[in-house]
């Protein structure tokens, strides 16, 4: 079992975007709840069906197996809408690789930056381009943005 550790950030600049070139990525959820999610992805070319369990502070059981392609859009019909669309890019800052997520259709204008870490009290440097810290705030989970889309926020 893999155990996913993640600190989220709203990013406040574009200064991120010199040279970044991403990946279209396409989520749905079959289910979700305050202890499971089951998430169908498609990125770029590959898929993906995702398990991940409940949260414990920034970490998480997740345990995550390749699809035929084909296979993943046959499930995303079967998912919640929205579906989330977004574009990936991935940047290093100070030796880390940060993710930085460019919502798209009911979730545009929302950016976020995370950092995937190997232990939950790892320091790292934030990039000038990161503002608060989300990695708390079950609104900008991916699995709520497909109930409770950013473009319906008040």
């Amino acid at each position: 079992m893999a155990i996913e550790i993640e600190r989220k950030y709203l990013v406040v600049t574009n200064a991120w975007r010199h040279n970044a070139i991403g990946t279209s990525y396409c989520q749905g959820y079959l289910s979700g709840n305050s202890e499971t999610t089951v998430r169908v992805r498609t990125e770029g070319s590959n898929a993906f069906l995702t398990i991940k369990g409940r949260k414990q502070g920034i970490s998480r059981p997740e345990f995550e197996y390749p699809i035929p392609f084909k296979e993943a859009q046959e499930l995303q019909s079967l998912c919640r809408k929205p579906l989330v669309k977004k574009t990936r890019y991935h940047l290093l800052h100070d030796g880390m690789t940060w993710e930085v997520d460019e919502f798209h259709g009911e979730n545009a204008g929302l950016i976020i930056a995370e950092i995937e870490l190997d232990d939950p009290e790892a320091t790292f440097a934030l990039p000038p381009w990161v503002g608060k810290e989300i990695s708390h705030d079950p609104r900008y989970f991916n699995s709520n943005l497909s109930v409770h889309p950013f473009s319906t926020w008040s």
